[in-house]
């Protein structure tokens, strides 16, 4: 060839050999990242440089991270959290301290550094959330009491790993490893100032992105997919996350991952969240392979005939110390044996923040590649071993039951705590429930139903439709629409009631999923009749410079909706100048 092929070798035979390994991982019932951290560990050592490039597989894998990172926050629920934060803050932290400190004294007994302790501890101690979720569902307990503690506790250990991230590159320096060459010196003082700066870099940019991010990116991203380009709004939902998480790197000296973070927690509170979680996915998927096959790649093989004691130790943390450490925690703070089972064999893995961590400490020169080979053997036995720690958890949770002396001691009389617990669960939820009723946003379908004017759309350009919708409320008493005024919107009701009124004479009431004002929009005349609300009302507003633009954007459906426009004004008896004449109640104003 007379060009470099080395990215294109690199991109098409990590995902090649990904899809193989993680297609068998998957027949065997293994987790697919089983599959694909093998074929990192195969591209890694059969691969010749030349087709396989380490150093760009790296820089893909960074990409992977952001991404993952940015899909973290848009689904990180500040609801779920708080509703089981007497268990999950306590015994995360807890958690996460012991295993640490464990880590760090198993390798000082192998004569390593402190620093290459504290780093090994820290990506012990916290499991994958990925891998927890595909076991909960693989089981129907993922919005089980006990799932969901789960999960919250593995946030929690998610958001302290996030933190570890912004202070490890400050400590770098007292734990004797690479100072990066714009970094402060190395004494007492200098390290409290790096801390300071690093904190207050980190608390600007949380400051700016909360006072700004909400304001701006939500807007920004509505006004994009109301231009109906799915490829464009794919593209703004990249450049958001990929944007925020390089400006926050360079500008604020912040880790891309937490950049990323960010991005997607301000990007959750827009109404269009879910469609960017799922337009970014396919990306996601794709570069999130490529950083486990990159992390495979960074394995050498022979630390399993090296040190096959070192494994055995890292394996015996992370699937007894960890487990045993947070059945005792649970138990402690009150909580029965079955969710302190569950949440034990949760914690029996560990996944990517173990990698983004690992790799951090091995940039920095905390970490040797034989340790993170370690991390890695230790991912891949516990993922591989994690359905069997489950089951056995299964087994030991029907004995408990099974035996009344047991379920009544460590079951029956714990309940109460878990109760308690579970109301505020079922609380969080309502809530969200009544959130999201309140921010309606009517999807095409219910367009279709909804819309008769509108019935012969495609499916594409009702959803280009919708997004043009704005939100629009009125009080009892207000007057929506005034007669004699220009007609400048149309209106659905999503919820309450308006009353149609001409000269005082009421026309009709209408009620959710009915619709006014498309007849003057037409026409271009002025309002026939006075339109109030008899409640607190809800509707969703098309204006009339959005519905003349789709109506040209879409000029075959122009004679359509003109026609049924038509029909609609021909049924409405009409009085001087245009305007609707009083008729009985019931009929169409």
């Amino acid at each position: 060839m007379n060009h470099d092929v080395t990215l294109i070798a690199t991109i098409a035979i990590g995902l090649v050999l990904a899809f193989i390994f993680g297609f068998i991982a998957q027949r065997l019932r293994l987790p697919p990242l089983v599959g694909y951290l093998v074929a990192g560990v195969v591209v890694g050592g059969a691969m010749p440089e030349s087709l396989a490039d380490g150093g760009l597989a790296g820089q893909l894998a960074e990409i992977g991270v952001m991404l993952m990172m940015f899909g973290v926050g848009l689904h990180f629920s500040v609801a779920d959290l708080l509703a089981v934060r007497r268990l999950a803050i306590p015994g995360a932290a807890v958690q996460i301290l012991v295993a640490t400190a464990l880590g760090v004294a198993l390798t000082l007994t192998w004569g390593w550094s402190l620093g290459a302790g504290l780093v090994l501890g820290l990506s012990l101690s916290v499991a994958s959330t990925v891998v927890l979720l595909r076991a909960l569902e693989d089981r129907n307990a993922l919005t089980t009491g006990n799932g969901r503690i789960a999960v919250g506790w593995l946030i929690v250990e998610d958001l302290a790993m996030v933190l570890a991230l912004v202070l490890l590159p400050a400590l770098v320096g007292v734990l004797g490893g690479n100072v990066p060459a714009d970094a402060a010196a190395t004494p007492q003082q200098g390290l409290l100032l790096t801390l300071v700066i690093t904190l207050a870099k980190v608390s600007a940019f949380v400051a700016a992105a909360l006072a700004i991010g909400p304001r701006v990116l939500p807007w920004l991203l509505r006004e994009v997919a109301r231009t109906g380009s799915q490829e464009l709004f794919t593209l703004a939902v990249l450049a958001l996350a990929l944007g925020i998480a390089f400006a926050a790197a360079e500008l604020f000296g912040i880790s891309f991952a937490l950049g990323a973070f960010f991005a997607g927690m301000v990007l959750k509170e827009s109404e269009l969240s879910h469609k960017a979680a799922t337009n970014s996915l396919p990306l996601r998927d794709a570069f999130g392979v490529l950083f486990f096959v990159s992390v495979g790649m960074l394995f050498d093989p022979a630390v399993l005939l090296e040190q096959p004691g070192m494994i055995a130790a890292v394996l015996a943390l992370i699937l007894v110390g960890k487990s045993v450490v947070a059945l005792l925690i649970v138990l402690a703070l009150g909580y029965p044996a079955s969710t302190a089972l569950t949440v034990a064999a949760a914690l029996a893995q560990i996944g990517e923040f173990s990698f983004i961590l690992g790799g951090l400490g091995l940039g920095y020169g905390l970490l040797d590649p034989a340790g993170f080979s370690l991390i890695l053997a230790g991912a891949l036995f516990s993922i591989t071993l994690n359905p069997l720690v489950f089951a056995g958890a299964d087994r030991l949770i029907a004995g408990l039951h099974a035996s009344p002396w047991l379920r009544s001691r460590l079951e029956e009389r714990r309940a109460g705590a878990l109760a308690r617990l579970q109301a505020e669960l079922d609380a969080a939820r309502e809530q969200a429930e009544q959130r999201a009723d309140a921010q309606k946003t009517f999807t095409p379908e219910e367009l279709a139903e909804r819309f008769p004017l509108f019935a012969n759309l495609t499916p594409e350009q009702r959803e280009v439709l919708v997004l043009h919708f704005q939100p629009h409320t009125a009080e009892p008493g207000e007057r929506v629409i005034r007669a004699g005024d220009p007609a400048d919107a149309l209106y659905l009701i999503s919820k309450g009631e308006v009353e149609v009124t001409v000269d005082g004479v009421r026309l009709k009431t209408q009620g959710p999923g009915d619709f006014f004002g498309e007849v003057a929009l037409l026409s271009g005349g002025r309002r026939s009749a006075d339109v109030t609300a008899l409640d607190y009302s809800r509707f969703a507003r098309l204006s009339g410079r959005d519905f003349h633009r789709f109506l040209r954007r879409y000029p075959e459906i122009h004679a359509h909706i003109a026609a049924l426009a038509a029909e609609r004004q021909g049924n409405t008896p009409r009085g001087p100048g245009g305007m609707v004449s009083p008729v009985p109640e019931g009929a169409r104003p």
